[in-house]
């Protein structure tokens, strides 16, 4: 390229020259033998597009598609395929409208090239994007944000105290019930940790962040005493409690020695979901005034 990084031109001037769709923030040429990557965080951010240097070196660019999981296909896969097609990365920065900076060159990182999380949409509705690690070839100009994560190469997973409640967000029809719902978890969390202490079990929280992936999965609690993995809900919904059992089965498998399954609910379920607890091997445990109940 003829320009250096730090530099600052008009996008269409860029375009006009290197080729690339004028739109969009991928855009391979058919001019030349090029992928021009943009990334614009005032804008991104409103799509769930969080683009940053990350704590390897390595740049953190979320792939295209503003609606549903990402795929990929068209500009992704030209990103992922663009060494064996003899094609360049070159990253460019938005700093003004139509004004971009160049970052550099890049290329995938070979050891993990891409990878996925999870990330809010337009609609606030979560969904799966793509996250290319771009590995600077030559000087890059450190422009752009800055990252806290980088990918795990292998599962961890530690124990964490109970009063960091962070969970996980349920998806329900109602935004206002997901919110009741929420409000509703953590004292419920609060209560059964104290019940199960006051019976001289040892209680704590799983933190597990799957190898690949930057985001931490929270266990609500867990019961070292008997082994026992507690998910809650705040809801006594058929949604929420078929959550509660995906997200156990998912925790699960990254705990040694296998531990028992058990959703916590805040009132007695109907009978179907406690037939359909039982039968996913976890246990219904529910409220029942000062006092748990479980079937």
């Amino acid at each position: 390229m003829d320009i250096v990084p730090g530099q600052r031109r008009k996008r269409k001037e860029i375009q006009a020259v290197y080729g690339g769709s004028p739109q969009g923030g991928i855009a391979h040429s058919r001019l030349t033998p090029n992928v021009l990557l943009f990334t614009d965080p005032g804008r991104g951010h409103k799509v769930g597009y969080f683009d940053g240097w990350g704590t390897d070196g390595c740049y953190h660019y979320t792939g295209e598609g503003q609606r549903g999981d990402q795929k990929m296909v068209r500009g992704n896969l030209a990103v992922l395929n663009h060494v064996q097609d003899g094609r360049a990365l070159h990253l460019f920065d938005a700093v003004a409208k139509g004004v971009v900076a160049y970052v550099g060159e890049f290329t995938l990182a070979t050891d993990i090239p891409w990878y996925y999380r999870d990330a809010l949409d337009a609609k606030d509705e979560i969904r799966s994007v793509i996250m290319f690690r771009l590995k600077p070839v030559g000087t890059t100009a450190k422009l752009g944000e800055n990252l806290t994560f980088t990918p795990r190469k292998d599962d961890v997973v530690e124990d964490v105290e109970i009063e960091k409640h962070q969970t996980e967000r349920m998806l329900v029809n109602s935004k206002g019930e997901a919110r009741e719902a929420e409000r509703r978890e953590a004292p419920l969390v609060g209560a059964y940790c104290d019940y199960l202490v006051e019976r001289g079990h040892t209680v704590t929280r799983k933190k597990i962040v799957p190898a690949g992936e930057v985001r931490a999965l929270y266990t609500d609690l867990f019961d070292t005493t008997d082994q026992v993995l507690i998910e809650a809900k705040g809801s006594v919904s058929r949604e929420a409690v078929r959550m509660a059992i995906g997200q156990l089965y998912d925790y699960r498998r990254y705990i040694k020695p296998t531990p028992s399954l058990a959703v916590l609910l805040p009132s007695r379920p109907r009978q179907d979901l406690i037939d359909l607890c039982n039968v996913s091997g976890a246990t219904a445990i529910w409220r029942d005034g000062t006092a748990f109940r479980a079937e």
